[in-house]
């Protein structure tokens, strides 16, 4: 579809603090999206608009797609009830950009079809960023006003940690993934998680351990923000990187990081972000209570809660895409 973007209404806009304050405050829209590269194309139209980065409403539509269940495939938008509308609108999905107008509500025509259709990506993309950017005055402010919405204090960091990788790579369409280890180094697994573990009381081991000799290089399986760098107890000195897709990667037990490895890095998969050890059990810089090996987890985020989950299946597919590639 030709992209359109009206300005008639933007004068237009009222909206005051007390509405995402409102008790029992969301609704649910399904938006039918678009393919990625138009959706790149609308978020980039959308910035020389209103000036809210094309990054940062990439970013809040991620962040929804990961949190929110899926209607029919089609990602679901969180939205305030009162927001689209405008209080005292008793239409609260009203398609009408005056009437919103009007009350205080957000809803506009980014789809240039005259309507304020709140299940259109167009028009409530194109909302979301003229709501923020008439009560914003910088990327920071923006990103917090999009968090306020969640009532989640993880909300402002992941959308900012997704705002970061899309400037990185200066795309929305960023895919790909990498089995931890380099082929051509000598390795073993299989699935280990769910299994017990006794150090520091009984607990579940989250992860796969895959074996291979000290100093091995340990690739990063995803594009994504470092979020953890540093000594664990458990881990010893560990990894934990954060992906598009709300997943945390953990790797544990290295021996060393990459040269310049720092907390808040964007990188790619395949990227060598560390090595092969047998650190953790006990006090920073324990070393030798196992064999050399990688202990690699993976975790997902729905906004509220966190929780492990099997990466075997994703290590096998993973090695067996690159074994193929090589051929």
């Amino acid at each position: 579809m030709s992209i359109k973007i009206k300005l008639r209404y933007i004068p237009m806009i009222v909206v005051f603090g007390i509405i995402i304050q409102i008790s029992n405050p969301y609704t649910i829209y399904a938006l039918e999206a678009p393919e990625i590269s138009e959706q790149e194309e609308f978020f980039r139209s959308v910035e020389a608009v209103t000036g809210v980065p094309w990054s940062i409403m990439a970013a809040v539509y991620k962040y929804e797609t990961n949190i929110q269940k899926k209607d029919n495939g089609n990602p679901q938008f969180l939205s305030h009830k009162n927001l689209w509308g405008g209080l005292g609108n008793t239409e609260q999905g009203s398609m009408s950009p005056l009437v919103n107008a009007f009350y205080g509500g957000i809803g506009r025509d980014g789809s240039d079809d005259g309507l304020a259709d709140s299940d259109n990506f167009y028009d409530i993309i194109y909302s979301l960023a003229l709501w923020v950017s008439t009560n914003g005055k910088n990327e920071q402010e923006y990103i917090e006003l999009f968090s306020e919405l969640y009532n989640n204090e993880k909300a402002f960091k992941r959308i900012e940690q997704f705002t970061k990788i899309y400037q990185h790579f200066d795309t929305v369409d960023i895919k790909g993934n990498s089995f931890p280890i380099p082929l051509t180094y000598s390795y073993s697994y299989r699935s280990t998680w769910g299994a017990g573990r006794s150090y520091g009381g009984y607990r579940m081991h989250e992860g796969t351990d895959i074996f291979a000799r000290a100093w091995t290089p340990v690739k990063s399986t995803s594009y994504g923000v470092v979020e953890i760098k540093g000594w664990n107890k458990y881990g010893g000195w560990r990894v934990g990187i954060r992906d598009l897709n709300n997943v945390y990667h953990y790797y544990a037990h290295l021996a060393g990081y990459a040269k310049e490895l720092n907390e808040g890095d964007i990188v790619e998969a395949g990227q060598v972000i560390g090595y092969v050890g047998n650190s953790g059990y006990g006090p920073k810089g324990t070393t030798g209570r196992f064999p050399p090996h990688l202990h690699y987890g993976m975790y997902k985020d729905n906004g509220k809660n966190e929780w492990s989950f099997d990466p075997t299946p994703s290590l096998y597919r993973w090695e067996r895409a690159e074994k193929q590639k090589k051929r």
